[in-house]
Formats: structure tokens, sequence, C-alpha cells
């Protein structure tokens, strides 16, 4: 597997498009690859902010939200929330590399996916391309942001292991390998948390991973979120009396 990352300009809030942005920072991208953006300048190419003076952030995390844990402030200030079917703090919403504003997740991260692969396919006259739009979020008793997938095009999602056997002949029944978030890691660790400024990865020659030459539909998205029932945090997730948030 081979993955870089791409610098770009200072994205500021309403300074470019996100095809603008590609069209000088991207000079190339071959069949078979992935692109993996960050939500952050999807958001500031939106205009997807909140200046600070004047914000009530509880308020707006809330409003972000589709669930929200009440009376459960983490220690460092954040309130759990469920957003876009993701345990994450704050809703995302984030201040840093942001210049002085709140930036909020892209309003329709699926759509941004959609519309970043179609611009391949048309600019680079591309068969499979996959596009991953990510954002940092935090595993349970580690310290440390990992990238998680907000949303993908053009990629199966998932890698499954039924029906086959392990080394010793063993079926396995349950296992998948998580493909879109593993490799939003890989990039995330690539395009770094601070002032690296570069909020692009393209990561190529990956084993055994299937490309889909279309959008994911509704149903694929549905099949590949877990409900809490089923989700092996199942416990911990439906101990909670979560309150909907404004997005619910």
């Amino acid at each position: 597997m081979i993955a870089r990352a791409i610098h770009t300009r200072k994205v500021l809030v309403g300074a470019c498009t996100i095809t603008e942005l590609l069209d000088e920072s991207l000079a190339a991208i071959s069949d078979r690859s992935v692109l993996v953006v960050t939500s952050k300048i999807v958001s500031l190419c939106e205009g997807r902010i909140r200046k600070i003076a004047g914000t009530d952030l509880p308020a707006l995390v809330h409003d972000e939200a589709e669930w929200v844990m009440p009376h459960a402030e983490a220690q460092h200030g954040y309130t759990f929330t469920i957003a876009h079917n993701m345990l994450t703090p704050n809703s995302g919403i984030d201040e840093s590399n942001a210049n002085g504003v709140y930036v909020l997740w892209p309003k329709d991260p699926q759509a941004s996916a959609n519309q970043i692969r179609h611009y391949l396919v048309e600019r680079f006259k591309l068969r499979e391309v996959a596009v991953i739009i990510t954002d940092g979020n935090f595993l349970p008793l580690r310290w440390g942001a990992i990238g998680l997938a907000l949303a993908y095009s053009g990629i199966e999602p998932v890698r499954s292991y039924k029906d086959k056997k392990d080394l010793f002949g063993r079926p396995l029944q349950l296992t998948r390998t998580n493909v879109v978030d593993s490799l939003a890691t890989t990039a995330t660790l690539l395009m770094g948390e601070g002032a690296e400024q570069t909020p692009l990865a393209i990561i190529q020659d990956i084993p055994d991973i299937r490309f889909v030459r279309r959008n994911p539909t509704p149903e694929e998205i549905a099949a590949h979120r877990t409900p809490p029932s089923e989700d092996s945090f199942g416990p911990l997730l439906t101990g909670v009396a979560w309150l909907p948030g404004g997005a619910a």
C-alpha cells in the first residue's frame, strides 16, 4: 500500500469551493486510488462555521447532534453526543486550525463525498476511484486521535470473512474488516492534527479492496452502521438515557 499526504493552501472560510481547492492542489490521481479529505476543509469551503463570540456552544452542540448524553461532561469539557451515527465529542464541532471560529461538520457529508468522487471521475477520466471524508475521533481507554469516516463513495466499506476459515480451519462467523475507517486512520496519521497544512491524502495499491463505480445507496450506507443493540459496546451505549438532539 502506498499513501501520501498533499499540501494545500491555508483554507479560510469561504475563500474557495472544494473543487477549486482540488483543482489547484491535485495534479494527478490514478484509477484504483482513494482520496481522503478532511471534513474541516469541506466545512470551511461550505461556510459551516459559527463565530465563537456570541455563540452558545452547548446549544449548538445540541442542535447538531442526533443524541446527547445528559449531565455527563467529559473531563476535557466535551459533551458526549451521537452525530451522523457516530459517538463523538461535541457533535464534531472543533476550533483548531479555524482562525477563531467553531467549525461544524459538513451539512451533508455523503453528498460532499459523492460530489468529490464525480469531480475526480470527470476531471481525470477515471473508472474506479473512491473518496472518504474523515475527521479525528477517539477510542475509549486510549490517548490520541484516530481517523473515522463521516462518508465514503466508490468503495465497499467492509470486508467480510463470513463463511471463510481461519488458519486452523475454524469457521469465521462475524469477522469483518472496517475498510473505510482503517483507510481514514491511515490518512489521518499522514495528514496530522496540527499545522501540517496537508488536509488531503491519496492511498493506492490497497490489497483486496473492492471499488464500486457509483455512489452508495441509502440501504448500503445504513447496512454499514451498527445499531446500539448489536454493537460490541452495546451495554455501554444502551445504558445511557440519551436525549434527542436537534438533528434527531
